[in-house]
């Protein structure tokens, strides 16, 4: 694709006329329309705005290969923000395709956007942060026509939280994959729509909210593992040699426990210190051993 071609398919993306763009760079409207018929090119100060504007590189505006991320992705955002002292923190992030949300040995939050198809990512996704006393709110807004249906199908969050400055998380996303790792905090709570569930590596108490039939991978946990869900059948996995205590709470929920793809008598441990549970109302949870 030529530089043409790519700056008329960036601006018609961004729901934006020649003469809004010219009025944003500085620039004449006769200017963008040479650009756009390929009979005139931008000076180097254009294009570097061209890209802040839309979020892209110069050598993807001019065509050339495109670089990867370090997660095999063609797009990629970064915020970071530096946190000073423990924090209890609300995320609120909306739709995305895949979440992973995990502590690191930093003092920076840090939150990547990847996608392989919202090409003006770091135009069209904001992360916005306001931090008070004990509290850092984390919102994801969508700008510029960005759907919450193509968020869904082309975004993948990456959330590294510090995790000497982790009290309390609540989060809040539709997602349909979630992997918790490498974290431990008193407790995390997750609000919305998830599908599947990876928890590798978590410590602490988390916390599912979440109506949706859901695919659950326990690989390592140490504290507990709460599922709240009405009317909905999950499968949950646990490692052979996982010890564990099930419970069931609520009205009309029962539990099931199967080996090997055949139903089983109850092989939880109550005198484990590490506890699943099942509550919310009318629901059905097959813990698996493979």
């Amino acid at each position: 694709m030529t530089f043409a071609q790519k700056l008329k398919e960036l601006r018609t993306r961004a729901g934006m006329s020649q003469e809004k763009l010219s009025e944003k760079l500085g620039v004449s409207r006769q200017a963008i329309t040479k650009w756009e018929t390929d009979k005139g090119a931008p000076e180097m100060d254009n294009l570097m705005a061209l890209s802040d504007l839309f979020g892209v590189s110069v050598d993807e505006l001019l065509g050339r290969e495109i670089r990867q991320s370090a997660e095999g992705f063609l797009y990629e955002s970064v915020t970071e923000y530096d946190v000073m002292d423990p924090k209890r923190y609300d995320v609120k992030l909306g739709g995305a395709r895949r979440l992973s949300v995990r502590g690191y040995e930093g003092e920076k939050l840090r939150v990547r956007l990847l996608s392989d198809t919202i090409a003006t990512l770091a135009a069209d996704c904001k992360v916005r942060i306001d931090d008070s006393r004990g509290r850092l709110d984390v919102d994801l807004v969508r700008m510029n026509g960005l759907t919450e249906a193509a968020a869904r199908e082309g975004l993948t969050i990456v959330m590294d939280l510090p995790s000497k400055y982790i009290h309390h998380v609540e989060l809040a996303a539709n997602v349909n994959e979630l992997t918790v790792g490498e974290l431990a905090c008193e407790e995390l709570e997750f609000d919305g729509k998830v599908q599947s569930l990876v928890v590798d590596g978590f410590v602490g108490e988390l916390e599912i909210n979440s109506n949706q039939d859901m695919k659950v991978d326990v690989r390592a946990l140490t504290g507990s593992l709460a599922l709240n869900q009405v009317a909905a059948v999950s499968r949950l996995t646990v490692p052979p040699a996982f010890p564990f205590a099930a419970r069931k709470r609520g009205v009309g929920n029962t539990l099931y426990f199967e080996k090997d793809g055949q139903r089983m008598e109850d092989f939880s441990d109550p005198e484990a210190e590490t506890v699943i549970e099942l509550n919310g109302m009318r629901s059905e949870l097959f813990v698996c051993r493979n």
